[in-house]
């Protein structure tokens, strides 16, 4: 869907040089692992200098950030701008979507490349990068849903990541909307491949054939509405496939990234593998940690439609409390948005039946002030893993840290100035995001950016949100990131298959005959020293030298050291036992 654009500020021309020279002062500098108060200066989109009393060019834009946190632009690891469901596109497009983003404080995301079916992977992904690369406003990253497996998607796969700047691939396990569920043989295929590519795979977990019973279930008891969504998409159905997506990429040894964690049930056992060593990543969305599942059976039909999403929201009350609980103690790891918005008429599409609602509700706006208003205000987390979980974390999961997530020299200039005394109610009346719906209407949230530094130039401040269509870049993001990948080397070291050397079997066994009965045996392995040929008289240890313990004598075939010249003689000076010419 087009979407107008909005009028840029005119800048005075006296001062265009400070959209490109910033200045901060006096603020407290917050980074997922250490907190201080310095000096900022940006120049040319970069980080320059971090300090006191810097000396900085004229003409710069100065900004007074006393009493604030200077904290790195958010990462908003899920978002689904123009994305396509029963037929109907999401409102927001890569303009308007990334452009609330920065509203909120986020300066990068990570959206999805969705092949249509028979698409190729490599033409969706450039039919994608046309469309965001003249829309963006703020920098994007890529992830590729894989919807069909065979050799040629496998062989795109290796142009993507070698070639396209792409490092993680998404599929699902239950059917969602128009995406199709991958059986566990392909899964299991899939993550080799990605460990193969040092690739991330990040996945949809649900239990489709339990959802699929169930909705069965639902259906036969008359229920049409929106309720029906949470009632046929059990707790227990997602934890039961998140536990076998965390089973599968350790038999194959890769990491495992669990997208939209939505249950306690689901949270838990991210919490007990993590404990257990496995190599297991787990997002929580905004919604998750803000509403439950109560809100499908509301008596308006289009305000329970708005919350549909899958996973759905949960309908114990605890949930989101226990969510912070988990997301601030590192058990989960990162927030996500799942931006995917609908508007009312678009969610009527299922009027008469809950399997036909498009799912997807808003969040990229309201994402980091819904999370440090249920995290830090509520006392579950302080600023630094408000960083990690917002920031940080994604980027080094995604292998853009520290040009992103960091506020350090020689890092994007993306940063934030968040005033925890600022205080924001969320209202569809006055959001950014195309949609006529907000799932956080009228939450106050006391925590909000006051000025957003977007690629070095200021997008938002007291006078407002200024961006340009198109100024955000694609952002390559290599593969084999350290943070993901490194134990999973070691281990590949340390639990490589070998065979077990032993003795031929002797003794009794079964064997089949002509006619195909069978019949008792009597297996006979030779004696020690009566083996014959070449392969026994020419073994050799591990390290390729010539094994001591077998036999050196034969009286044919081949030496393992045939190829050395024989010596007419050796002198020994010191033979052992001494000089036989000495006196003793």
């Amino acid at each position: 869907m087009a979407s107008a654009r909005t009028p840029l500020k005119k800048v005075p021309i006296h001062l265009q040089s400070a959209q490109l020279r910033v200045f901060i002062k006096g603020g407290r500098i917050v980074n997922d692992d250490q907190s201080f108060t310095a000096d900022v200066y940006i120049e040319d989109g970069v980080i320059k200098q971090i300090g006191n009393n810097l000396v900085v060019p004229g003409g710069s834009r100065i900004i007074e950030a006393k009493g604030k946190f200077i904290i790195p632009g958010g990462l908003d690891t899920c978002t689904h701008f123009e994305q396509t469901c029963y037929g109907t596109v999401s409102p927001d497009d890569f303009y308007s979507g990334t452009r609330a983003a920065i509203a909120g404080g986020t300066t990068t995301v990570i959206d999805f490349v969705v092949p249509e079916v028979n698409q190729s992977l490599l033409d969706a992904y450039k039919r994608c990068r046309e469309s965001a690369d003249a829309k963006v406003c703020c920098d994007y990253l890529l992830q590729v849903c894989l919807t069909d497996w065979n050799d040629k998607v496998s062989q795109e796969m290796e142009v993507l990541v070698k070639d396209n700047g792409i490092n993680s691939f998404h599929v699902f396990m239950a059917n969602v909307g128009d995406q199709r569920a991958f059986p566990e043989s392909v899964m299991y295929q899939v993550l080799k491949r990605c460990r193969q590519l040092g690739a991330l795979l990040t996945v949809h977990a649900e239990n489709g054939c339990l959802i699929e019973e169930k909705t069965k279930e639902v259906i036969s008891h008359g229920i049409a509405g929106p309720e029906g969504h949470v009632l046929s998409r059990p707790e227990e159905a997602e934890a039961e496939a998140v536990y076998r997506a965390i089973a599968l990429a350790s038999m194959v040894n890769a990491p495992v990234y669990i997208s939209k964690v939505m249950s306690r049930m689901s949270a838990d056992v991210i919490h007990e593998q993590r404990r257990k060593g496995k190599v297991v990543f787990g997002e929580v969305i905004p919604a998750a940690l803000a509403a439950d599942g109560s809100q499908y059976f509301n008596r308006s039909w289009r305000h329970a439609a708005g919350f549909v999403m899958s996973p759905p929201l949960r309908l114990d009350s605890t949930t989101p409390e226990y969510l912070t609980d988990l997301l601030a103690n590192d058990d989960l790891q990162v927030t996500g948005s799942d931006h995917c918005t609908f508007d009312a008429n678009q969610k009527a599409i299922g009027k008469d039946d809950f399997r036909k609602i498009p799912v997807g509700a808003n969040g990229t706006e309201d994402r980091l002030s819904v999370v440090w208003e249920k995290s830090v205000v509520s006392g579950k987390m302080d600023i630094n893993r408000f960083v990690a979980v917002t920031s940080a974390t994604a980027a080094k999961i995604f292998n853009v840290y520290p040009r992103k997530g960091r506020i350090a020299v020689g890092s994007d200039a993306d940063v934030v100035i968040w005033d925890p005394n600022s205080t924001r109610t969320i209202s569809a009346s006055s959001q950014q995001q195309k949609t006529d719906f907000n799932i956080f209407e009228g939450l106050t949230c006391r925590g909000a950016p006051s000025v957003v530094i977007n690629g070095g130039c200021v997008s938002v401040d007291e006078d407002g949100l200024h961006v340009t269509q198109g100024g955000g870049r694609f952002i390559p993001a290599v593969s084999g990131s350290e943070f993901v990948y490194g134990r999973i080397r070691e281990r590949e070291k340390l639990n490589k298959p070998s065979r077990v050397v032993r003795e031929p079997y002797s003794g009794p066994a079964l064997s089949y005959t002509s006619n195909g009965t069978l019949e008792s045996v009597k297996v006979v392995s030779p004696l020690p020293g009566t083996e014959k040929g070449e392969e026994f008289h020419n073994r050799v240890t591990r390290s390729g030298g010539r094994n001591l313990q077998d036999s050196s004598f034969s009286l044919s075939g081949a030496q393992i050291d045939d190829n050395v010249p024989q010596r007419a003689g050796m002198k020994v000076s010191q033979p052992p036992g001494g000089k036989s010419s000495s006196i003793w």
